[in-house]
């Protein structure tokens, strides 16, 4: 969307430092764990699930022996982590799913309840904000030297939709076709940040003051901070004018 920015946008743009990458190496470790267990293989080859988060993690820069470390830990470890997802409501109205790996899924279904509530908000059922988002594959791409020529590229190699954002192309696939279009952009030539499967909104919640602004994003930075929270999807949408303001 032109003049607007996305949280997953924003969020990118704010997790360069040292601390915060130690927070994203952690969480990826945990959910490199998870994909072993639940697709049944330590092999990216023949685990989806596996491919694509190793994938994630790249992107973010993770070391090759951080990954390598998890995998190993998965295949040994008895513990009965699960992943749960809850959808609600947060500050200013906004959707949000959260996806979050547990050992205690009482404990953690209770902090999340009180956490919504305590940001204005509140848990709702199954339904109640997934039936808003749709999966798909997101693939960070760098624009290149012509970014008009990389833009038709993208759509030929299997894009269902390209949007512009400032730090390159984000191209969205059918998730099964995620890590197969990544591989055919990077062998024509186009620069790959990243690629991952998320929850993309159908339609955007857009606040209009900075106050709300600051709000929604802060209290989503807290709920990110959540030792058991893996991803957060939100349809919250930001007016270019009103970033440039945020603290």
């Amino acid at each position: 969307m032109s003049g607007h920015s996305h949280y997953a946008t924003i969020k990118r743009q704010k997790s360069a430092n040292d601390a915060v990458k130690g927070k994203v190496f952690s969480k990826y470790a945990r959910a490199i764990q998870i994909a072993v267990k639940t697709g049944g293989s330590p092999d990216p080859n023949s685990n989806y699930k596996l491919r694509m988060t190793i994938e994630a993690a790249r992107g973010e820069n993770m070391p090759k022996e951080n990954i390598e470390r998890a995998i190993s830990r998965a295949a040994g470890d008895s513990a009965n982590i699960e992943e749960v997802t809850y959808e609600g409501f947060g500050p200013v109205g906004v959707s949000v799913i959260v996806e979050v790996a547990t050992d205690n899924r009482n404990r953690t279904a209770q902090e999340m309840k009180n956490f919504f509530e305590k940001g204005g908000g509140s848990l709702a059922g199954p339904g109640a904000v997934s039936y808003n988002f749709d999966q798909k594959g997101i693939i960070l791409t760098q624009k290149g030297e012509n970014p008009e020529k990389t833009m038709l590229t993208l759509i030929d190699a299997g894009a269902e939709d390209v949007e512009e954002v400032d730090d390159g192309f984000e191209v969205y696939v059918t998730p099964t076709q995620t890590a197969a279009v990544k591989e055919k952009l990077e062998s024509m030539g186009i620069k790959v940040t990243s690629a991952k499967l998320i929850m993309k909104p159908k339609n955007m919640q857009t606040v209009s003051t900075k106050e709300d602004a600051n709000k929604v994003l802060n209290w989503l930075e807290k709920l990110e901070e959540h030792e058991d929270v893996q991803k957060v999807f939100v349809n919250l949408d930001i007016p270019q004018e009103l970033v440039a303001e945020l603290s």
